[in-house]
């Protein structure tokens, strides 16, 4: 079977089902039902090993999203892919991981949760790595040792949870939620939840892996492997609330969202830019999950992953138009080349920054006036309402310098919008992106509330968008750097520029002592006291006795002369004593 059928098996397949799902999870929702079923799979010695899945409004409806952007991108990669060696495993590898989310969605069960939330750590190292180069190795290798850590912690709350007789977490999140058990379990599952997330101090993984294709990225990025800690924290998110675990969340996710959107305003990788947003808006959806809101959570990470998914889409086919080249600098004025892209790209760029009426407004919107009622201090509502203005402003870099402006690619070039696969898969998303956000708020908010707040207040949310978008077209129309090397050091610039050194320290600083300390290992043992006394010596020893022999055998009668007149004189001097 070719990759052509294999693709469109799947694209139709995927889209089938999602379909399906939605209409069950508006069934669900209307009728407020929940499904738990039990399956036996097998019975040891009357030990039964039981399968149990959850359906329920949200795991159909996060379902159907998946599935529905997954069938969207296996379509598109029929175009993107095109004269690839391995594309029959491209797909394959692509349909793996969108079963362990599968897995990992419908599970209320420990054990069931950890073989989806393997098989998305698995599967995403084969996919980051799979243009195997260095560069995809070395970010295939950071990804897969950072979620390793989120992989033990959920392996230690899997073997906490043996303190209550099953692994079914649903059962015993209410009544057991003061435990002391179920507090450690807690800390285990948020620990888990910031890796998968990446969360401060486990945020260099995300950027790294745009290694990946860009089909990858675009499912990876809006409803799959990075979601996952979200959604798993929506799960548990009784047992963490009004404690001081949730305000270390609130914290770290915040400052997460804010270094975010400093970092974007200084890269100049397309994807990079991208990625750095979807860490933005991962930081946003783990604040308001850590102040009590796991619906509006909910409702962020559905619109976030039909915006996200079609901005990677449109990221990559204006990459596939200028010969695989990803720096911002050389692109400029594809508007006039590729008005279709283009359109796409900027409605998914005006989502992410929350436009009025587009998918992005109606979740982000809510967010910020629900945070400007919630009691919280003064810094995390500044950090909040800069990271909405940073988002605006690397939105207005990335149109500026790609989008607008003179064409900085080669003069002879062929540009267009003629890749008309990947045209469709796109378009198949804008329509969600557009009208996603209010139909969503019709099904997840029936019943209309009232946010009562100042004028100044109702309208900070917009002031900060329309200052953000002025700041970042002050700064890049007349080429004005965010390098700040006149006002402040090169090291403050170097600082926010680098993620606040977090690849660095992920990476060089982790093994910079081992390393030292092996070096020191190598040239002292190895190469020293133990060439000395250890094969060194014994070569050296062995040399001189076989020099002494060589000796003996070469003047053999001269020697045997010296030792009879030897022998002689040792008898005679025994005889006399």
């Amino acid at each position: 079977m070719n990759f052509i059928s294999i693709c469109f098996i799947s694209f139709y397949f995927l889209f089938c089902i999602s379909m399906m799902l939605f209409f069950i999870g508006l069934y669900f929702i209307i009728n407020d039902l929940i499904l738990f079923i039990e399956w036996e799979v097998l019975s040891l010695n009357s030990s039964p090993i039981m399968m149990t899945v959850l359906l329920d409004w949200m795991s159909l409806l996060f379902m159907s999203f998946v599935l529905f952007i997954s069938s969207m991108v296996i379509f598109y990669s029929d175009d993107y892919m095109h004269g690839d060696e391995n594309l029959n495993r491209f797909i394959f590898l692509v349909l793996m991981f969108v079963l362990s989310m599968m897995f990992l969605i419908i599970s209320p069960n420990l054990i069931s949760i950890l073989l989806g939330w393997d098989g998305l750590g698995l599967v995403s190292y084969c996919l980051v790595i799979y243009y195997q180069n260095v560069k995809s190795y070395n970010a295939g290798m950071i990804t897969a040792l950072t979620n390793r850590i989120g992989d033990v912690a959920l392996l230690l709350s899997i073997a906490w949870m043996l303190n209550y007789g099953s692994w079914n977490y649903i059962y015993y999140l209410e009544c057991m939620k003061n435990d002391y058990q179920m507090t450690i379990i807690a800390w285990l599952v948020v620990l888990a939840a910031m890796t998968k997330s990446a969360q401060i101090p486990f945020s260099s993984w995300l950027p790294a892996a745009m290694a990946a294709p860009t089909p990858v990225s675009a499912l990876v990025h809006s409803s799959t492997l990075v979601t996952a800690g979200v959604y798993l924290l929506i799960r548990f998110n009784t047992l963490f609330m009004d404690t001081y675990l949730s305000k270390l969340l609130l914290l770290l996710s915040v400052l997460t969202m804010f270094m975010a959107g400093l970092g974007a305003n200084y890269e100049y990788d397309l994807k990079k830019i991208i990625a750095l947003s979807t860490l933005s808006q991962l930081g946003l959806m783990m604040s308001i999950l850590s102040m009590g809101y796991a619906d509006l959570a909910f409702f962020h990470l559905l619109t976030h992953a039909l915006f996200k998914a079609l901005l990677f889409m449109c990221a990559g086919s204006i990459i596939h138009n200028v010969k695989n080249m990803q720096d911002i600098r050389s692109m400029g004025g594809l508007i006039q080349m590729m008005p279709l892209t283009c359109t796409c790209f900027n409605i998914a760029n005006l989502a992410l920054c929350g436009m009025p009426f587009l998918a992005g407004f109606y979740s982000k919107d809510l967010i910020l006036e629900i945070v400007s009622m919630s009691e919280i201090n003064l810094l995390i509502y500044i950090l909040y309402f800069l990271s909405t203005g940073l988002t605006v402003c690397y939105s207005m870099r990335l149109t500026y310098y790609s989008l607008t402006g003179t064409f900085n690619f080669f003069s002879l070039s062929a540009v267009s919008d003629c890749y008309w696969i990947m045209l469709k898969g796109m378009l198949g998303l804008l329509f969600l992106a557009i009208s996603g956000g209010s139909m969503l708020s019709w099904l997840m908010i029936p019943t209309p509330e009232m946010i009562c707040l100042p004028m100044m207040m109702k309208l900070m949310a917009l002031l900060v968008s329309i200052l953000g978008g002025l700041l970042g077209y002050e700064l890049f129309q007349f080429k004005i750097s965010w390098n700040l090397k006149t006002l402040v050091s090169y090291k403050l610039t170097n600082f926010l520029g680098n993620m606040w050194f977090m690849p660095i320290i992920s990476t060089t600083y982790m093994n910079l002592i081992s390393l030292k300390f092996g070096y020191k290992i190598i040239k002292s043992v190895d190469q020293g006291w133990n060439e000395y006394f250890g094969a060194q010596s014994i070569y050296n020893s062995a040399q001189k006795f076989s020099q002494v022999n060589t000796l003996m055998q070469f003047s053999n009668l001269k020697i045997y002369l010296i030792m009879f007149v030897s022998w002689i004189g040792l008898m005679f001097m025994l005889m006399l004593f």
